[in-house]
């Protein structure tokens, strides 16, 4: 099987890696598409790559892994959307954009919403598969164990707090929670993470790292995968962002600001006070613990590390029942919108 790995944005990276893996194990040809803006940082310098949308054409491919919301309909191959998160009270989750054959996603929450509008709209599949980005979970849970440890015993602490708001203007918490973050900082039985967004504003940026700079036991990290500070930290704070249920997944507290979700399964901050106290609550009693349960249950329940190895299967097994398509027929609105984004066929 000849594929495609459709880079739009650098998150994209962390989410398609373990499907190149089942790819390599595989045998098969694939090429990476990265957007020419992002080029510079992509990780894999011994890949594959291109930012030639011609040179994808000419690749013929069989499938397309796409973890965004856009891809061109004339390319050949199954375009099969991946999702680029587990965000299930983002309306824009939910958006059928009519560029995809195939939906793989991550859990019965999802499954459901997807199985529906595909009985609707009658020209795409649905396959509950899991999220590649979290075989890591399955995989190597304690990988970075040691490195939890060195860092607590270097700065003297206890517990680690991840920091990781969204960019979204409209939801993200960093612009309000800066004063209570430094009030954080000021006990220092606690290490203070802060991992932005690629996306986040560069005066907010600008703005935490004084403050890492102003605290010892505060670091702001601007390497792109969140994925081992996810694995080392002890409590989360954030806001509505997928991430969010990336972290509940581990089966940790999270502490959020105006999160838009219409149920918080953690603890859900309607005003941007009472950090240090809730912190402690959170690390001490755990009263969202039983609620967590839900959300293993709903949006992820897979722990065996093979959800890359599934989509590929899924793949697989919709070109064989259906073949390979040429391409996707939508609307003259989304082609006309393919062709600024991309180019014409």
């Amino acid at each position: 099987m000849k594929t495609v790995l459709f880079c739009m944005n650098p998150y994209s990276f962390g989410i398609l890696q373990p499907i190149m893996e089942v790819l390599k194990e595989k045998n098969d040809e694939y090429i990476w598409f990265v957007r020419a803006s992002i080029i510079e940082k992509f990780p894999f310098k011994d890949e594959n790559v291109t930012s030639s949308i011609k040179e994808i054409i000419n690749f013929q491919s069989d499938a397309i892994f796409v973890p965004g919301n856009e891809v061109p309909y004339y390319l050949r191959g199954v375009k099969t959307q991946v999702f680029h998160g587990l965000a299930g009270e983002k309306k824009s989750h939910f958006r059928i954009r009519s560029y995809f054959d195939l939906y793989l996603t991550q859990g019965p929450y999802f499954t459901k919403w997807f199985s529906e509008a595909a009985q609707k709209h009658k020209n795409f599949s649905v396959v509950e598969t899991g999220w590649p980005k979290l075989d890591i979970y399955g995989k190597e849970l304690h990988k970075y164990d040691e490195d939890k440890q060195d860092l607590l015993l270097s700065s003297n602490t206890e517990k680690i707090i991840l920091f990781a708001p969204t960019f979204s203007p409209s939801l993200s918490s960093a612009p309000y929670l800066l004063a209570q973050i430094e009030e954080l900082a000021a006990h220092k039985e606690y290490f203070i993470v802060i991992k932005f967004h690629d996306l986040m504003a560069q005066n907010l940026i600008d703005l935490y790292k004084k403050l890492a700079d102003k605290f010892e036991n505060v670091l702001f990290v601007e390497e792109r995968n969140i994925i081992k500070y996810l694995l080392i930290a002890d409590l989360m704070i954030s806001d509505t962002s997928s991430v969010v249920y990336e972290f509940l997944l581990l089966d940790k507290p999270v502490l959020t600001f105006k999160n838009n979700a219409t149920v918080a399964n953690w603890d859900n901050s309607l005003s941007y006070s009472g950090l240090v106290h809730k912190v402690a609550v959170n690390l001490t009693e755990d009263p969202f613990k039983e609620k967590r349960a839900n959300i293993l249950k709903e949006y992820h329940p897979y722990t065996d590390g093979k959800s890359a190895i599934r989509m590929v299967n899924a793949v697989e097994a919709y070109i064989e029942k259906n073949g390979v398509p040429e391409k996707r027929v939508i609307s003259w609105f989304r082609r006309y919108k393919i062709t600024k984004l991309f180019g014409k066929n």
